[in-house]
């Protein structure tokens, strides 16, 4: 195949529909999916009955064949799309978009049909997760229909989307120093102070739906037998706990720990600022001790996500 002639954009020139889609297929890094996390949700029917409805939003849907580029489709307002009743036996139903090209697949005129239509691939296997192979399509669902079932609930839906090309986003926030301060020497009790201050204000984005969040300690000091633990505190969520056991040391040395987790943010959280700071706590009486000063540093690297909701 030669050079698609003559190249965007370029003055007096014809350009194809194929480069149009060539140019969406790059832009989106060759990804397909809905656009942003509550594009084209498949729910029930406001009165349950025997259909699904799908919602607004946009989506790219890759074609099927090297070179056909890829679509753009948008959706405004609910879709009704008929699920058809089941018999004695249950079914799984396949709801997705389907772009039908007649230029790569069927007869459809683009002129008076829809070539991009919700579609309903019937009695699918029960893990089916993709379209099938060659179809210019996304999934967006798969409906498990028990038997003699006319009426469908949200509980039968599970969702496919994929986002094409999720947003991240980085925060990385430090502290350089401490006021000399030393690990409290009670056990069993989390501090919410220590190290004083260790603590980091973080703005939430509110398409985020996951994160990856870590803390890292250093230049602490420990002596002795020490045994203590932190955790990440971030608004009310907690995270894993991490230990640093020391056993017995003869001399004072500086250590370093780092806290990590992934948590899943929940609704409420998202589009506000968060409090993120290290909690410490002894786990038992152990005679050696800890402390930060002006040489300790306290370092968080957050991470959001966005994630279909």
């Amino acid at each position: 195949m030669t050079l698609i002639q003559p190249p965007m954009m370029v003055n007096g020139g014809t350009h194809p529909a194929r480069a149009f889609r060539m140019m969406v297929r790059d832009l989106a890094r060759g990804s397909q999916g809905v656009t942003e996390g509550n594009d084209l949700k498949v729910r029930s029917t406001a009165t349950p009955g025997a259909a699904v409805r799908v919602g607004d939003g946009s989506a790219i849907v890759r074609g099927a064949t090297w070179g056909q580029g890829a679509y753009t489709q948008y959706n405004v307002g609910d879709a009704v799309v008929p699920i058809a009743s089941t018999a004695g036996t249950g079914r799984s139903d396949l709801v997705v978009l389907r772009v039908e090209d007649p230029e790569y697949e069927g007869t459809r005129n683009p002129a008076t049909d829809q070539i991009g239509y919700f579609h309903v691939i019937p009695n699918v296997p029960a893990n089916t997760s993709t379209a099938p192979p060659g179809m210019t399509a996304i999934p967006l669902a798969r409906i498990d229909i028990p038997p003699n079932t006319a009426t469908i609930t949200d509980a039968m839906i599970t969702d496919l989307r994929r986002i094409a090309n999720p947003r991240r986003q980085r925060q990385l926030q430090t502290i350089n120093g401490f006021p000399y301060s030393p690990l409290p020497s009670q056990s069993g009790v989390w501090q919410d102070d220590w190290p004083q201050n260790g603590r980091v204000f973080t703005d939430v984005p509110d398409w985020a739906t996951n994160s990856n969040v870590i803390a890292t300690l250093t230049g602490f000091r420990v002596w002795g037998e020490t045994f203590f633990g932190v955790r990440l505190k971030w608004g009310d969520w907690i995270g894993t706990e991490f230990q640093v056991d020391t056993d017995t040391i003869t001399y004072v040395s500086r250590s370093s720990v780092i806290a990590t987790d992934s948590p899943a943010l929940a609704p409420y959280f998202r589009g506000r600022t968060q409090e993120l700071r290290l909690q410490a706590g002894r786990y038992n009486n152990a005679n050696g001790g800890g402390d930060v000063n002006n040489s300790t540093s306290l370092i968080f690297d957050i991470e959001f996500i966005e994630g279909v909701v």
